[in-house]
């Protein structure tokens, strides 16, 4: 699986090792990740770049984002040059960057539905949710300020990693090599791509859904690997007269 590198992600996992080292080390961590993480899109903080630049920041350095990093570039490194050599240079970076702006629209859908649940209370008692989702909201009534609180935790807590475009590259693998073995840890034997992947996309979706997962992404997964399948099923259907 860990062949060389080939251009494209070589290239992506320099640019993402370069500005996690900027990030960190060199400028603010503040500014970066307030300005470069993806926020709600009706947050204060939301601007228009970060729908790219969130897929090259990791978690902080203090917050154990060495190891976000780590496994993110591990994997596209491991299924990248694979899917590069096969789709050409211009298909794999098509697949790669729609498959994180997939993840980033898959993941706030998901936000936006977890915002009207919260702000139901809210709504009723005479508040417009267009000023709820930008908040645009001064004063509640005391019994209502923990559902406000929790809208704006929603609205100023950030996306970041590569994670997204990156299960859209295992997805287009998945199906294009659906017999090629596969290795996860704690489990000591190979398991088959076309078994492995949909098991993964289950489970994203179940700990998305409870919200369970902690401060794992679920569904910016979930949107990625979406893209990653529609595309490659197309590219698949079109590969006599898409060059």
């Amino acid at each position: 699986m860990f062949q060389q590198l080939t251009p494209i992600t070589k290239n992506i996992i320099i640019l993402n090792v370069i500005v996690y080292i900027l990030a960190n080390f060199i400028f603010s961590v503040d500014f970066m990740y307030a300005n470069f993480s993806a926020f709600f899109p009706t947050s204060p903080l939301f601007k228009s770049w970060q729908v790219i630049t969130h897929m090259f920041m990791h978690a902080t350095f203090q917050g154990g984002g060495i190891m976000h990093i780590a496994f993110n570039m591990l994997a596209l490194a491991s299924f990248g040059p694979v899917l590069e050599r096969f789709l050409g240079e211009k298909k794999f970076l098509v697949l790669y960057f729609l498959s994180g702006l997939g993840s980033f629209v898959l993941f706030n859908l998901w936000e936006l539905f977890e915002i009207y649940r919260i702000a139901q209370p809210l709504i009723a008692f005479g508040l417009d949710f267009s000023d709820i989702i930008t908040a645009n909201v001064d004063k509640v009534p005391v019994n209502l300020q923990e559902s406000l609180i929790d809208i704006y935790n929603i609205l100023r807590t950030p996306m970041v990693g590569a994670s997204g475009a990156i299960f859209g590259v295992i997805a287009a693998f998945a199906i294009l090599y659906p017999n090629a073995e596969m290795f996860i840890m704690f489990i000591p034997f190979p398991i088959k791509a076309k078994v492995l992947f949909p098991i993964a996309i289950v489970v994203s979706l179940v700990l998305g859904i409870s919200g369970s997962g902690g401060n794992i992404a679920h569904f910016a997964h979930i949107g990625g690997a979406l893209v990653g399948y529609i595309l490659i099923k197309f590219w698949g259907r079109n590969r006599y007269r898409i060059n």
